[in-house]
C-alpha cells in the first residue's frame, strides 16, 4: 500500500458533528488538517436527526441538571463541559448567522427547523478553515510503527500525520455510514472498549391492544417498568409523550426509558402500566367517572367510556374488559366494577418483551472506556497523539439535544488541544 508523501498535522476521521467540529477548531488554531469521510458527503447523519429539524443543543442553562443527563459518566465530563459549555455552543451556530430557537423540554432548534442548515453551516466552518477534505474514502485502520501512530490506511493508500481525531460514531444509523467501525480498531490499540448497544430506542410490547393503536400519540402519560424480581428492584416511573407502533411503543417518554428498560430486559420480559391521569388521585377520579355515569345513564359502557379515556384510546381500553360489562348500562355499573374500570386507568398494562435493536436506535453506548481518556482535552491515555470525541466514547445521555451537545463539545475540545 503506498504511502502519500503529505504528512498532516490533524488527521481527523469522520466528518460527522464532532468530526467537522474538532476539524475547524484544529485548522482555526492554523494546524494543517485533513477530514476523512467514507460517505460521498460530510454531515449525513447530522442531516436526518431531530426527525430533520435537529435538535442541535438541550439548552438547560442549571449546569448541574444540565450534567445529570450524562448518569455516571458526568464525574468524568465536568473539565470537558467547563472547556466548552452549552452556552459556548450556541454563541458559536448563532454568531455563524443561525438563529436558535428553544421549545419544550428545552431543545433547541435552528430556527429555520432544517437539520441541512446545521450541516451546511459546519461545512461552511470546515472548508472555510481550509481543512482539506477527502470523502468518499473508507478507512481500514491505523498504521503503527514502533508502538506509535504514525498515519492511516485507506482504499487509496496510507496517510501520515502527528495527530489523530477519532470520530467515526458509533453503530446506530447504519445507513448513514455509522457502523461503529472505528471503535473495534481500539481494541488493537490496547483500549478498553465498551460492547455498542442500541441507547435511544423504541420497544416491542407483545399485547394485541398496543398494535391495533399504531400511529396513536398520548400526550403527558406515565408509565411504569419492572419485572417479577422481589421488592421491586429496578422498578421505575417516567412521565411524557407515548407513541404506539405497529410493533409496540416509542415516543421521547419511551425513548429516554430504553436504557433502563434494556437492564430489566435482562431478567426476562418487563411488566409495564400505563397512568393515563398521572395528576388525579384515585378517588377524585372515581368521582370522575361516577358524575359521568350519572350524566349518562342509559348509555351501555362501550358508548360512554370516550367521556373519561383518552382520545383514541376509547376502543383498546372498552376491549380490556367482558363483552356482558360493555354492553351494561352506566347506571347498571356496580362500585367494585367503577372501582376496577378506575384502576385500569391509572394501570393499563402492557408486556414489554424487546426493542428494535441497533437499526432503529437513535445513539448507541458502548466504546473507549472514559478511564483511559483524559476528558480535560479528549486525548488517549495511551496514545498521546490520539483523540476521541462524540460517540466513540462509552456515554449514556437520552434525548433532547444532549448527544449533539456531547459532540459539539467534545468536538471542539480536541480540536482544541490536538
Amino acid at each position: 500500500m503506498s504511502i502519500r508523501q503529505e504528512n498532516y498535522d490533524v488527521i481527523v476521521i469522520g466528518g460527522g458533528p464532532s468530526g467537522m467540529m474538532a476539524a475547524g477548531r484544529a485548522a482555526e488554531r492554523g494546524k494543517r488538517v485533513l477530514l476523512v469521510e467514507k460517505n460521498k458527503d460530510v454531515g449525513k447523519k447530522l442531516s436526518l436527526t431531530g426527525g430533520g429539524r435537529c435538535n442541535i443543543l438541550n439548552a438547560e442553562e442549571d449546569a448541574k441538571k444540565f450534567m445529570e443527563n450524562y448518569g455516571d459518566s458526568a464525574k468524568f465530563l465536568y473539565s470537558t463541559f467547563a472547556k466548552y459549555s452549552m452556552q459556548d455552543a450556541k454563541d458559536f451556530f448563532e454568531s455563524k448567522g443561525l438563529p436558535i430557537v428553544v421549545e419544550a423540554r428545552k431543545r433547541a432548534f435552528p430556527e429555520s427547523q432544517k437539520a441541512v442548515d446545521v450541516t451546511k453551516l459546519m461545512k461552511r466552518y470546515v472548508t472555510s478553515n481550509q481543512v482539506e477534505l477527502k470523502a468518499d474514502t473508507k478507512v481500514l485502520g491505523f498504521k503503527i510503527e514502533n508502538e506509535k501512530i504514525i498515519g492511516i490506511e485507506t482504499k487509496d493508500g496510507i496517510y501520515t500525520g502527528d495527530a489523530f481525531v477519532l470520530a467515526t460514531g458509533g453503530a446506530s444509523y447504519k445507513e448513514t455510514g455509522s457502523t461503529g467501525e472505528g471503535i473495534s480498531w481500539l481494541k488493537d490499540l490496547g483500549h478498553t472498549v465498551h460492547k455498542s448497544n442500541p441507547n435511544i430506542v423504541p420497544l416491542i410490547a407483545s399485547d394485541d391492544w398496543v398494535k391495533d393503536l399504531s400511529g396513536t400519540t398520548l400526550s403527558f402519560m406515565k408509565i411504569t417498568f419492572g419485572t417479577d424480581r422481589a421488592k421491586n428492584e429496578g422498578r421505575f416511573s417516567k412521565v411524557g409523550k407515548i407513541l404506539f407502533t405497529h410493533f409496540g411503543v416509542s415516543g421521547p417518554l419511551i425513548l429516554n426509558s430504553s436504557h433502563e428498560v434494556k437492564k430489566l430486559l435482562e431478567y426476562g420480559e418487563v411488566r409495564a402500566s400505563i397512568d393515563m391521569y398521572p395528576d388525579t388521585e384515585i378517588k377524585t377520579l372515581q368521582n370522575k367517572v361516577l358524575d359521568i355515569f350519572n350524566k349518562n345513564k342509559n348509555k351501555m359502557l362501550k358508548n360512554v367510556v370516550k367521556e373519561f379515556v383518552p382520545n383514541g384510546l376509547d376502543e383498546a381500553f372498552t376491549a380490556q374488559f367482558s363483552e356482558e360489562l360493555q354492553d351494561t348500562k352506566a347506571n347498571n355499573i356496580g362500585r367494585e366494577e367503577r372501582i376496577e374500570l378506575v384502576d385500569r386507568l391509572k394501570a393499563m398494562p402492557l408486556t414489554i418483551t424487546g426493542t428494535m435493536g441497533m437499526d432503529w436506535a437513535v445513539i448507541s453506548d458502548g466504546g473507549v472506556d472514559l478511564r483511559e481518556v483524559d476528558t480535560k482535552t479528549m486525548r488517549s491515555k495511551i496514545h498521546d497523539n490520539l483523540y476521541f470525541t462524540g460517540d466513540v466514547l462509552h456515554i449514556n445521555r437520552p434525548s433532547g439535544g444532549f448527544s449533539l451537545q456531547l459532540c459539539w463539545t467534545t468536538g471542539h475540545v480536541a480540536g482544541d488541544s490536538v
